[in-house]
């Protein structure tokens, strides 16, 4: 009794700290501002730092920018290596030092044109851009879960565990290439690490080459990754962090943000869009879509706890069909779907009535064929008392009937 009595009282102790902690790591990211005295001194630093870059540096490059490149004479890259390493001139010029030559150790400018196999390309792609333009790099690992364990188990050879770091460093030139370092350009990413079966015994080695990636990253790659999206988090780790974190710097990080998987949805929309947030997190964006793209306006709905809203979308052009997208931020609601004619002499048409669970993500994507006018009439019931946000959009395209291309 003894026992299970410590048990439960850890397990409240996790849910008190997860609930006191979220709202640091989630809702209340904030870029942080420098005051006159920071951008003077960042400027006289700026200038020492460029005298002895200029002088180590000649006749090389660094992300594929030449140091005679105009965006040198600019405030991009450099201002930031000085605010990683605390306006350090000497330290910062090392560590400049050290990622040429490690660039030239590893090999860095031939790694593109390198065939690493097919095993991870379901684990890394780059999809879409966030608010300010950056690009959005999307890390699943929970996909090598369906790999054979021998396959995993090779992870454990130095060999094996190389590779995956040079597919690592692949994937980050490539990214590298979308960005652009010119004034008012994104030069810095987005990384969304999915850490959904990311877990369990069949995953350690993995794990152990991950923390090897983050650490060269880190140090390799300075402020190029603008934000770290971590979500589908284990709450036993991320109660660990929230420890870890302020027990080491008395501060929640905000380039690092955690996100429970009752939460992934609502933090990716707060850096990303819908029409360019994935529909598996929640959003409206699929892959090699034929029906929308991000040029499609999307409308936004307040729904309070425990209310009703209705959308309600025009059809009163006969002979073309209706395309509408409907996302609920982590649903929990009822959903409805109707055809209501002008006419009242005709039916009402029912096209889909279900309870969309809590926990859900994928968006609704239907069509209808008008053949007269009236309108769709989409119904959502909040079951749970907390506003909810839903993101629609909709589009007509001409069609012609089924049966007309069967009598032709």
């Amino acid at each position: 009794m003894g026992k299970n009595r410590g048990k439960i009282q850890d397990q409240n102790m996790e849910l008190r700290i997860h609930e006191g902690n979220e709202k640091e790591h989630e809702e209340n990211y904030e870029e942080p501002l420098l005051d006159h005295e920071d951008e003077k001194l960042i400027k006289r630093a700026l200038i020492d730092f460029k005298c002895k870059v200029e002088d180590a540096m000649h006749g090389n490059y660094l992300f594929g920018i030449p140091d005679t490149h105009p965006c040198h004479n600019q405030t991009t890259k450099e201002i930031e290596q000085l605010n990683e390493i605390k306006l350090w001139v000497h330290e910062a010029l090392e560590k400049l030092r050290k990622t040429l030559a490690w660039r030239k150790e590893f090999k860095v400018d031939e790694i593109l044109e390198e065939n690493l196999g097919p095993e991870f390309q379901k684990v890394a792609y780059l999809n879409t851009v966030d608010k300010e333009g950056r690009p959005v790099f999307y890390h699943v690992y929970g996909d090598l879960k369906d790999k054979p364990m021998q396959y995993l188990e090779k992870m454990r050879s130095e060999e094996n565990s190389d590779k995956f770091l040079r597919w690592r460093v692949q994937q980050m030139e490539k990214c590298i290439k979308e960005l652009n370092f010119e004034p008012g350009g994104a030069d810095s990413l987005i990384q969304v690490i999915d850490w959904k079966d990311f877990q369990g015994p069949h995953t350690k080695e993995l794990r152990s080459v991950y923390r090897k990636c983050w650490t060269l990253l880190e140090e390799h790659y300075p402020e190029i990754i603008h934000q770290y999206i971590i979500v589908n988090v284990p709450l036993r780790y991320y109660v660990s962090h929230s420890f870890s974190s302020r027990l080491i710097t008395h501060k929640p990080s905000n380039k690092i943000i955690f996100a429970r998987p009752g939460k992934v949805t609502e933090t990716l929309l707060r850096f990303i869009s819908p029409e360019n947030l994935l529909v598996e997190y929640g959003g409206l964006k699929r892959i090699n879509d034929n029906e929308f793209s991000s040029e499609h306006k999307v409308f936004e709905l307040n729904l309070k706890a425990h209310a009703s809203t209705h959308i309600e979308i025009p059809a009163p052009e006969v002979g073309v069909t209706i395309v509408w997208d409907v996302t609920v931020v982590e649903w929990d609601v009822t959903y409805k779907e109707e055809f209501i004619p002008e006419d009242e002499g005709s039916y009402q048409v029912l096209l889909q009535d279900k309870e969309k669970k809590g926990g859900e993500r994928l968006c609704v994507r239907n069509s209808y064929y008008i053949n007269e006018g009236g309108m769709i009439s989409i119904f959502i019931h909040n079951h749970i008392n907390k506003c909810k946000k839903v993101f629609y959009r909709y589009k007509t395209k001409p069609t012609v009937p089924t049966y007309l291309l069967y009598k032709t």
